[in-house]
């Protein structure tokens, strides 16, 4: 983002001048990035120059008016740099996000497959998006899994960050597994609004991993609405089907009960011109949108509010995203609810003692041989894929008795490496 929360205009006006001085040293003529890094006593330290655009340069745009990569190219071709230090004011403040082919349930490693879908923000004012792909394309294990970029700026920071997160939570992509559901749950996470940030936010707020699954809003009402909602509209079309056999016809009812997350939501739904009206213990709410089945983003109103939420059928779940949060949700009858209720859990599976490729890449080491004992952590294979190496480890101890795939190997995901007893 840009300009840093944490950095006052003396420490910014400190780094400025270091970043001058040394573009001054070597004669550099050309667009380049020169990073420090601050520790927390806000001391700063050089890290590095490079000598060409960065991939954050969309948030410098945004503030100081100026088409990096345009002036770039001037250069290059010989024309004199035209802009003075003085004429680059800040103006407001940028954010962006990269949407990566990565998985969060898996450490972010990444991911390879066809973008089955792929649907983009709509470019607004303060909302910019930048990527490479397009719908039907395949994501390999040969480049960088980067997908996109998607960059917001406003007056101050707050406006900057709600047009992000707003934005991040109209991305949709189907196919491979991303980024999106942590990006958006980021932007929106107290600290970050905040803007109390360090190198080790990820290890402190998400310990165990992030898992979309448990992302909570404070006020689940608007899940509530549009799920109730959208069941009313499938068994409206189920009513509408011609040549039910009798006595199996398939009746619209307006009570149901809203399962998400562990708790029961009773709603009475009716229909209303343009929408459906939700009753929920006696708070109404006013669900107005025109989705269409199949349909990816449920746009509308409730109660005049504007909201924008993804949404999927999944036989009898619907899968909403929204803010971060990935919920599949039931919404049943009141007997089935009570059904569900007192169902016992499954039980706890222990984990067997294959290891697996947790992404698809090449296998360019093994580090053990049948017979080899292992201890819980200890370093068992290589993987390389999207230009990086990934060191897997055994996750308790035993003896390796079986390997199960060779040096040279191009592994497809959860394909079995070796085994241990």
């Amino acid at each position: 983002e840009a300009p840093s929360p944490f950095l006052d205009p003396t420490m910014r006006a400190a780094m400025q001048a270091q970043a001058i001085a040394l573009a001054t040293a070597v004669h550099y003529q050309s667009a380049g990035t020169v990073e420090f890094i601050v520790d927390a006593d806000r001391q700063f330290y050089f890290l590095e120059m490079n000598t060409r655009l960065q991939v954050e340069h969309p948030v410098t745009e945004f503030v100081t008016g100026i088409d990096i990569v345009e002036w770039m190219i001037r250069i290059a071709a010989g024309e004199a740099l035209r802009i003075q230090q003085s004429e680059v004011p800040l103006h407001g403040w940028a954010m962006e996000a990269r949407v990566y082919a990565e998985n969060p349930l898996r450490n972010f490693l990444p991911s390879v497959g066809r973008l089955v879908r792929f649907q983009p923000p709509a470019e607004a004012s303060g909302v910019r998006v930048d990527s490479g792909v397009s719908e039907g394309g395949e994501i390999s294990i040969y480049y960088d899994p980067l997908v996109a970029k998607v960059i917001a700026h406003g007056a101050s920071r707050e406006r900057a960050r709600v047009r992000l997160r707003d934005a991040l939570n109209e991305f949709a992509i189907r196919g491979i597994s991303h980024n999106i559901s942590f990006l958006t749950a980021l932007v929106d996470h107290p600290r970050f609004r905040a803007g109390n940030l360090t190198t080790d936010f990820i290890a402190e707020e998400f310990p165990l991993g992030f898992h979309p699954e448990h992302v909570v809003h404070d006020d689940p009402s608007q899940l509530v609405a549009v799920a109730a909602a959208m069941h009313r509209r499938y068994r409206e079309r189920a009513a509408r089907i011609t040549g039910q056999l009798p006595g199996y016809e398939r009746p619209v009812e307006n009570d149901w009960v809203v399962v998400l997350q562990g708790q029961s939501y009773p709603v009475r739904v009716t229909a209303i011109p343009g929408g459906h009206l939700v009753d929920h213990n006696g708070r109404l709410y006013q669900v107005l949108s025109d989705w269409q089945f199949g349909q990816l983003l449920f746009r509308g109103t409730i109660n005049g509010e504007p909201i924008c939420m993804q949404v999927e059928r999944r036989e009898l779940y619907l899968r909403l995203w929204h803010w971060g949060a990935e919920i599949d949700v039931l919404v049943l009858t009141a007997r089935a609810a009570e059904l569900l209720a007192t169902m016992p859990a499954q039980p706890h599976r222990e984990r067997t003692g294959i290891v697996c490729a947790p992404m698809p890449g090449l296998l360019t080491r093994l580090l053990v041989q049948v017979g080899s004992e292992v201890q819980a952590g200890e370093d068992l294979a290589v993987m390389e894929a999207m230009k990086m190496e990934n060191v897997l480890n055994a996750h308790r101890a035993g003896r390796v008795v079986k390997i199960l795939a060779q040096v040279g190997d191009s592994l497809a995901v959860d394909q079995p490496i070796l085994e241990l007893a």
